[in-house]
């Protein structure tokens, strides 16, 4: 079974998702939320495998935050994002915050279900067009020798500090050592992150690990 919870601020497109999806025998809607807030809320309590999410709410947070904080407390819930937005910005941008699938609320119900079961099993969803885009902008990067991802991409700064990071500097230490505010240290460490696409501290030292930049100073 699979446990299923629906975040929109819209009563009626909840309680029309709560009656197709509850129509499967494995499929099960646990929860409701109207806005970010208490969909986080619900979420810790009710644990649910899937997170229909809703991008545009009015009030608190949109989709988009709500997912990227839910999946900071709760790694293993998938999120998938339904909408009426067909926009690339929009979809780059979700799957960034850790979205698992993307699909648009006028899609068939047949492929709404899909969705739902492919990313419960861990699998990524993304609707055709979608797919389409994400190829495209992958082949254009590699057309301009500019993949994602790599060491090359970081500026001489964020190396240094991805490096002193990784030897266990605080951030405070850095900003001493470089001679820079401790919140320019946290933005570049942000945006190596962001660009490297690591989560955590130890991502980030198994990462140095393997370019052998942990040189300790004596």
């Amino acid at each position: 079974m699979i446990r299923i919870m629906v975040v929109d601020d819209h009563a009626v497109v909840r309680s029309g998702l709560k009656m197709l999806l509850d129509a499967h025998a494995d499929l099960e809607v646990i929860g409701e939320a109207a806005d970010g807030d208490e969909a986080i809320q619900k979420a810790l309590s009710l644990l649910p495998d899937v997170v229909l999410m809703d991008l545009s709410m009015p009030h608190g947070k949109d989709g988009l935050r709500t997912t990227e904080e839910l999946k900071k407390l709760q790694p293993d819930v998938a999120v998938l994002i339904l909408t009426m937005h067909d926009d690339e910005e929009y979809l780059f941008r979700a799957i960034h915050f850790g979205a698992s699938g993307y699909i648009l609320k006028s899609a068939p119900h047949e492929e709404l279900i899909s969705a739902i079961r492919l990313v419960a099993a861990g699998d990524a969803y993304l609707h055709p067009n979608a797919t389409k885009r994400l190829m495209g902008e992958y082949i254009d990067k590699l057309k301009n020798g500019a993949e994602a991802g790599t060491y090359e991409s970081l500026s001489d700064r964020e190396k240094e500090i991805l490096a002193k990071v990784a030897q266990g500097y605080s951030n405070k230490e850095i900003a001493e050592q470089l001679i820079i505010s401790v919140k320019t240290v946290e933005s570049h460490k942000s945006n190596l992150m962001e660009k490297l696409s690591l989560k955590t501290r130890p991502d980030l030292v198994k990462f140095a690990l393997k370019k052998g930049l942990l040189h300790f100073e004596s």
